[in-house]
């Protein structure tokens, strides 16, 4: 098996939009009906599963893609001010030079994807953005990525710091390399069994030589 494809998730994986999530997350609690989040709060959510975070919301689930498109509407007022995770800027130079195709599988909007990039000179990296409204439908666009590239599965592989990012790798039939920095813990992660988890972007190169 030789991996042709490495697919990137956005949010947490290669911008680190925390601070800003939660103080949007935090205005816009009383409007969609949810408790504001603490410190406290916060810990306790980086070690449930994504659909768990959305029970424990109390939103209902009809409202969930209102509520995702705002956020991502009110995250793109602020784009210019985010910044990359710590060494991913080196580690995606890296992997390009090492002759891999690289693109982003976001549910973040296309717009705001393209604006970080080219805001902090990431988009050079970069072969293809697709990106969809949606939680738990990145499987689909995953597979889209697939049919459109003519590649087969086993050449793709997806990084991304969520348990629903696990999932939807699964579901794609594709391998997945968890990220230890970004929203979820290390704890859960491990818990829904990713091909490989790192702690930090350097391990990332070798992470994908171990998979080939």
């Amino acid at each position: 098996m030789t991996i042709k494809i490495i697919l990137f998730d956005f949010d947490g994986t290669i911008a680190d939009t925390h601070q800003m999530s939660l103080k949007i997350a935090n205005q816009m609690a009383e409007e969609f009906h949810y408790r504001s989040i603490t410190p406290d709060d916060l810990e306790e959510l980086k070690n449930l599963s994504s659909r768990d975070v959305i029970l424990r919301s109390g939103v209902s689930p009809l409202k969930i893609p209102f509520l995702l498109r705002r956020f991502m509407q009110e995250l793109g007022k602020h784009v210019q001010s985010l910044k990359p995770i710590q060494g991913i800027p080196d580690c995606l130079k890296e992997l390009k030079e090492s002759g891999y195709f690289l693109g982003i599988v976001s549910s973040n909007l296309k717009d705001n994807v393209v604006a970080f990039l080219d805001n902090n000179d990431l988009s050079e990296y970069f072969d293809f953005i697709y990106s969809g409204s949606t939680l738990f439908g990145k499987h689909r666009i995953i597979n889209k990525v697939v049919q459109a590239e003519n590649v087969k599965p086993s050449e793709v592989v997806y990084i991304g710091d969520e348990t629903r990012d696990i999932n939807s790798a699964k579901k794609s039939k594709i391998k997945v390399i968890a990220v230890g920095w970004g929203f979820n813990s290390p704890k859960i992660l491990q818990q829904y069994q990713p091909d490989f988890l790192i702690l930090n972007p350097e391990e990332l190169p070798a992470a994908i030589k171990n998979i080939n």
